[in-house]
């Protein structure tokens, strides 16, 4: 149903002498951000959509948006006290069976499901001693014209067997359920320090890592690094390991390819115990185009739970493209993201693929140039209405819960507030800031990187929406791409990434490497990511086992023993990393003070900016060094807290770190209460200092 649409209030106010003049209330949005004004009818008309939408799964009121999302406590099979009970929305079907290790694979009268009269709903109840823990099991549906077995909708445990390679649902009702230690938790978020990861590919051994390894191996090294927020891929089950979790075919189960249901909830109570915060990768945005193994096909109506006609298939991603025009779809997904909440306590999720969602284009060929590219028709309002109701879930389940759009086009209101008219993520993230770089690194000389340049990327945002800042995330990682650190040093890290075998190139690498991700962090106002291992540099790239490459493992690891190992400069990375965050947590409050610019000179490629008591200076200049570089700066005297040219981070050591700096009277600014500081900068470094 189309939403009703509300024109923009009006407020009367009277002046002496004067006419009535009639003064409009905007909407938040609107209030916020004048040149939104044109716009405003749609802004609304998306607003109520939700609010509509919102009203009628809450039945005006009377429940909860977390009472209807509910469904997987109805669907799926369940344990009762009395058997079990499995529940499927098969609309199309004329049959439905459960076969498995209980009964053969073969369908039987003892296993076949009731359609629940006047719903498109399967129901099937069953003695205790029918199923038991560990029982293999799919359904076989039949409809008008064919046949074929499925693996259940809502299923939450899915796994392959290893010799035929064939996936089956799997009875999971272990005699002790997993009893959390840390029951309670809060994330910290000022700032959120993410670190995105892969459970399989966390290891340094050539094969599919397990959640138990990582809560062993790899979360202390997280905990040690000083981020609280780890951000883990590929949870929902996916039958190609290779498509990175993107592809999923079981929304509700954790991939067993990584371990049990009880490992992963062991890993996210370890990481709570330790203050980090979970969020997982959610894909909502497409589904695996597989009809055994997935959705797509059910029970014989392909569009089922997918648009049908041209928008059916993802016309880049070889995946088939949710219908959130319905109701059903709707429920499933809010459902989806309510029990990761609930059944895993994860924390939130970073949505994949927001802009394939908001767009009938999939932003495929978009420009997005102006703002009436967000407006023009173009936009599905079945998935912006979507998108709107998970984050009033998501929040109402858990108010500390953490949300981050993968958005590329830059859609106002994304992170902004749901009663402003916004679609209430609380953070979306910053796709322009990687784009910057690689185009930095592959296009421009040394001498030619403009910090004024630099400076206005890293704050390139919209003032009311808070962002997640990264240099590189897995995207930047895999074949086809370079990271940063392989940009910069490329070949050479083979031959000259051993210290004292350094070359030129290397020193470049090492240097630039830190001082790309000192003025993304420092300036961010929400959060930011790193990819794993990617702050110690790690090299090559990212390629899953496939049949091109003999089905390998080699590129699909972490290789920890090079950060480990202090003949190698990858130690001098992680170690700067991980002080860099360090400084970053030492103001209070730091994504709250505002980013102050002290100087910019592009002919010197100096830049200077102060947030709270720190002051982050950087000469970009591959060859010339300052001596006594002057910044109006607060009166005071200053402290080194931080450089990336300090011998313990692969740098020269030139400056003594150690010297308080005072700055030096000057009459002239004598009431805005600044002074001059001199600092020695070295060539291609930077510095951090904190006003005493």
């Amino acid at each position: 149903m189309a939403a009703k649409t509300n024109k923009p209030k009006t407020v009367s106010g009277k002046a002496a002498g004067k006419r009535t003049v009639k003064k409009v209330k905007h909407i938040g949005l609107v209030a916020k951000d004048g040149y939104l004004e044109p716009f405003e009818e749609a802004i609304r008309g998306r607003h109520e959509h939700a609010l509509y939408k919102i009203g009628q799964f809450t039945r005006g009121g009377k429940k909860t948006l977390e009472d209807f999302a509910s469904g997987y406590d109805y669907y799926g099979l369940h344990k009762t006290a009395r058997g079990w009970v499995f529940r499927e929305w098969a609309p199309n079907a004329t049959e439905l069976y459960l076969i498995g290790d209980f009964n053969g694979w073969q369908k039987a009268d003892k296993y076949k499901a009731k359609r629940i009269e006047g719903t498109g709903n399967w129901e099937l109840k069953l003695p205790a001693k029918a199923l038991k823990h560990g029982d293999l099991y799919k359904m076989c549906v039949c409809w008008n014209g064919g046949e074929g077995e499925r693996i259940p909708a809502w299923a939450r445990r899915v796994i392959q067997d290893e010799e035929t390679k064939i996936f089956s649902a799997q009875v999971w009702e272990p005699e002790a359920p997993y009893v959390w230690k840390k029951k309670k938790f809060r994330p910290v978020k000022s700032p959120l320090l993410i670190y995105e990861c892969h459970i399989g590919m966390g290891q340094d051994a050539e094969k599919v890592g397990t959640y138990a390894e990582f809560r062993d191996n790899v979360l202390p090294r997280i905990i040690k690094d000083g981020y609280n927020c780890i951000q883990i891929m590929a949870v929902q089950e996916h039958p190609y390991y290779g498509s990175f979790g993107y592809h999923v075919s079981s929304f509700f189960a954790a991939s067993s390819r990584f371990g049990t249901p009880e490992d992963l909830k062991s890993l996210i109570d370890t990481a709570h115990q330790n203050g980090v915060a979970v969020i997982m990768d959610i894909v909502h945005s497409h589904a695996v185009k597989n009809e055994v193994e997935g959705l797509g096909n059910l029970a014989g109506d392909p569009n089922q739970y997918f648009y049908p006609g041209g928008r059916h298939e993802h016309p880049a991603w070889d995946s088939l493209c949710f219908d959130y025009g319905k109701d059903e779809v709707i429920h499933f997904l809010l459902s989806n993201c309510k029990f990761w909440l609930k059944e895993y306590n994860f924390d939130g999720f970073r949505f994949d693929g927001v802009t394939s969602m908001l767009y009938y284009s999939h932003g495929l060929g978009e420009a997005f140039c102006g703002y009436q590219d967000y407006f023009n028709g173009g936009q599905d309002d079945n998935a912006i209405c979507y998108l709107t109701l998970a984050n009033k879930l998501i929040h109402e389940v858990n108010p500390n819960a953490i949300t981050i759009a993968e958005e590329v086009s830059g859609m106002p209101g994304l992170a902004a507030k749901f009663e402003d008219g916004g679609y209430g993520f609380d953070y979306r993230m910053a796709m322009n800031i990687p784009d910057y770089w690689i185009k930095t690194i592959k296009e421009l000389r040394d001498e030619d990187w403009k910090p004024s340049s630099i400076f206005w990327e890293v704050k390139n945002r919209r003032a009311d929406e808070k962002t997640i800042s990264y240099c590189e995330s897995h995207d930047q990682a895999l074949v086809g791409d370079k990271t940063i650190i392989f940009r910069l040093i490329d070949a050479d890290m083979y031959w000259h990434f051993k210290k004292g075998d350094e070359n030129g190139t290397a020193h470049r690498g090492i240097a630039l490497h830190k001082m790309i991700r000192l003025v993304t962090a420092a300036t961010i106002n929400g959060g930011y990511l790193n990819f794993m291992g990617n702050e110690f540099g790690h090299p090559e790239w990212i390629d899953f086992p496939r049949e091109g490459n003999g089905w390998s493992h080699k590129y699909a690891r972490r290789q920890w023993n090079l950060v480990d190992n202090k003949e190698l400069c990858y130690h001098y990375l992680g170690d700067f990393d991980r002080e860099m965050l360090e400084t970053i947590k030492s103001e209070k409050g730091f994504i709250k003070t505002p980013v102050r610019e002290i100087w910019h000179n592009d002919g010197d490629q100096i830049l200077a900016f102060m947030r709270g008591d720190l002051l982050f200076v950087f000469n970009f200049s591959p060859t010339r060094s300052f001596t006594d570089y002057g910044f109006l700066v607060p009166t005071g005297s200053y402290d080194v807290v931080l450089n990336t040219d300090a011998v313990e981070f692969g740098g020269n050591g030139l400056a003594d770190d150690t010297v308080s700096h005072l700055t030096t009277y000057d009459a002239l600014y004598v009431e805005e209460r600044k002074e001059w500081l001199k600092l020695y900068i070295p060539a291609r470094s930077a510095v951090v200092l904190r006003k005493n």
